[in-house]
């Protein structure tokens, strides 16, 4: 279906090209991952697939790129649009009509297409969205959303789909709903998938081939489960393998796990291969309760919402009320439209209240200046790039002081960029560079004026192991700067190791509120939210119900203390056994 020749290509002024002699054919019906460090060719990679390239992002090409046996240089892009679909991480910027059918019969249309709005319905119908088709877009949540994106480009009946970080914006229900809906149509309509992703464990469960680039090369192509078993491969390339495959290969390097048993990449493979020893369950390790800090935020009955089209309200939050204090580290969980992001937006001010009170350390935010509110709380957006106004980061962290007169700024900005490892980049335009450089120097701007509050939109999405690692410590690197950090997520391992505190949203309602160890038990808050923990924590709960492992490291230490909790157990039940004989514990008559 897909033969690539010797393909090299090189950006305009670049040093050195981005993708290197690539060779690779693709099978008709395969379900392929693209999987690599951030920046090493894997969107450059798949834009030559549709066309893009070199048709509209010039550059130099060498090397063929064939799909069903014709040359993608010597076609053009409206043609190969009807052979190659193609949905974009920005999927949004994808979807152009005011309503779903318009949406997806829209390409048909442009096409001059016979029977456009039938070949919409029945896209939308293999999406899922058959009952949506009369809605309007901005009434559909993220997940739908993405899969009104896919179904646009599945209108046209390409034979092939690339999805670029499918899932990296939505919520667990809605990722599974997406790969569920990729897995039908590559099993029953037989479309040839691609998807460049960071997430191994839809790899696992979905995938059937996955490659691995570096540096702009293919190193291997593997069947999948095959590809994620290279452990050593995929963590020098920042990939995370899934948490069942990192636990298992820690168990065989510390002589637990035989050698001879394969590691296992889902929970079905992992129950077989963690049977082979002793699993003695832990349970959750409960912090210690702290004294209750200041109020920092206070939000009273609040009623908000949005104006719709035809002026009525559309009401996210009614009666609201929420209390976060200094010193927590909030993570603030829910479904895609579950009110996270206009919670944030009525924080900071860019919202105001229909009804009700918003406080900040106890002042009404209502008779406060934007000044005052920046000094008290801030907010990093989803997209960091949106923090960058400047030329430099340098400027960019520089600015809201510098036209405070904040007296020391310029020495205030050169600790921030030291703080944040950006002293050797900070000439440089902060929308040009890497993801993780990006997030670090949106941090350093959001906390240059020093608030007691920060506020962070999915601070990890889109990112490889390297720089979501990066990002963890750049967290904890905020401890001694700003003392109450409320996080809005969908990463759940950032959750687990990182939050005292987790707030779950349905529908603008606080549906739970507590610790991992009481958010993650309550199965009516996962049956409603269909939050899902880390799967480590699943494969503990598949070992035994009494463990609480939420962490690779947790999950070891339930092999690695097996000896001293065994013989605990063993001493435990020998005493009730004499008991019961009517014995004491050292064996002496009662």
């Amino acid at each position: 279906m897909i033969r690539i020749e010797d393909l090299t290509f090189t950006y305009p002024g670049a040093e050195k090209p981005s993708l290197k002699k690539i060779r690779l054919h693709v099978e008709k019906g395969d379900f392929l991952a693209v999987i690599g460090n951030n920046g090493c060719g894997k969107s450059t990679l798949c834009k030559t697939l549709n066309g893009l390239i070199p048709h509209f992002i010039s550059g130099d090409m060498e090397g063929h790129v064939l799909i069903g046996g014709e040359d993608t240089q010597e076609q053009q892009v409206g043609s190969l649009a009807r052979k190659v679909g193609y949905v974009y991480q920005d999927f949004e910027n994808q979807i152009v009509r005011p309503t779903v059918l318009d949406d997806a019969s829209f390409a048909c249309l442009n096409y001059a297409l016979e029977g456009h709005e039938e070949r919409g319905r029945k896209a939308l119908s293999m999406c899922g969205l058959k009952e949506k088709e009369g809605d309007f877009i901005w009434q559909l949540s993220g997940g739908q959303k993405h899969l009104l994106a896919l179904a646009g480009a599945l209108a046209l009946g390409p034979e092939v789909l690339i999805l670029d970080e499918p899932i990296a914006q939505l919520d667990p229900f809605h990722a599974r709903q997406t790969y569920e809906i990729l897995e039908k149509l590559n099993r029953e309509y037989g479309k040839t998938i691609i998807v460049i992703e960071h997430h191994t464990e839809y790899i696992a469960r979905y995938c059937k081939h996955a490659i691995l680039m570096r540096d702009g090369e293919i190193l291997w192509k593997l069947p999948a489960r095959e590809a994620l078993r290279q452990v050593e491969d995929l963590e020098e390339s920042n990939i995370f393998p899934p948490q069942v495959t990192l636990a298992a290969y820690q168990l065989k390097k510390r002589g637990i796990l035989l050698e001879n048993v394969p590691l296992p990449t889902t929970l079905e493979e992992g129950k077989e291969a963690f049977s082979s020893c002793r699993f003695w369950p832990c349970v959750g390790r409960h912090q210690e309760e702290k004294p209750l800090g200041e109020v920092m935020v206070d939000l009273e009955n609040i009623r908000a919402g949005y104006r719709a089209v035809k002026g009525e309200s559309r009401p996210i939050f009614d009666g609201f009320s929420l209390k976060i204090r200094r010193g927590e580290k909030v993570a603030l969980i829910g479904s895609n439209g579950a009110g996270k992001s206009t919670m944030m937006k009525l924080m900071i001010g860019l919202m105001k209240p229909e009804a009700g009170r918003i406080s900040l350390q106890g002042q009404n935010t209502r008779k406060m200046s934007p000044e005052e509110m920046a000094k008290r709380i801030s907010m990093v957006y989803q997209n960091p790039e949106e923090m960058f106004i400047k030329d430099s980061i340098e400027a960019d962290i520089a600015y809201a002081m510098r036209v405070r007169k904040v007296p020391d700024w310029r020495e205030r900005t050169e600790k921030l960029l030291e703080l944040f490892h950006l002293t050797g980049i900070k000439d440089r335009d902060g929308r040009l560079l890497s993801g993780g450089q990006m997030r670090r120097a949106s941090l350093a701007i959001g906390i240059a004026l020093n608030p007691g509050i920060l506020l962070l939109d999915e601070p990890t999405a889109n990112l490889d192991i390297a720089t979501r690692h990066e990002i963890m410590g750049t967290l904890e690197l905020l401890k001694g700067i700003t003392e109450t950090v409320v996080i809005a997520t969908h990463d759940m391992q950032l959750v687990c190791q990182w939050a005292d505190r987790i707030l779950v949203l349905k529908d603008g309602r606080l549906i739970a509120d507590g610790a991992r160890e009481e958010i993650f038990a309550d199965r009516e808050v996962e049956r409603q939210v269909g939050i899902q923990p880390p799967e480590i924590y699943a494969m503990g709960r598949a070992l035994s119900e009494k463990a609480d492992c939420y962490t690779i490291e947790e999950f070891i230490d339930c092999f690695q203390e097996m000896e001293v909790n065994c013989f605990q157990e063993m001493e435990a039940n020998c005493f009730q056994e004499m008991k019961g004989e009517g014995f004491g514990y050292a064996g002496e008559a009662v």
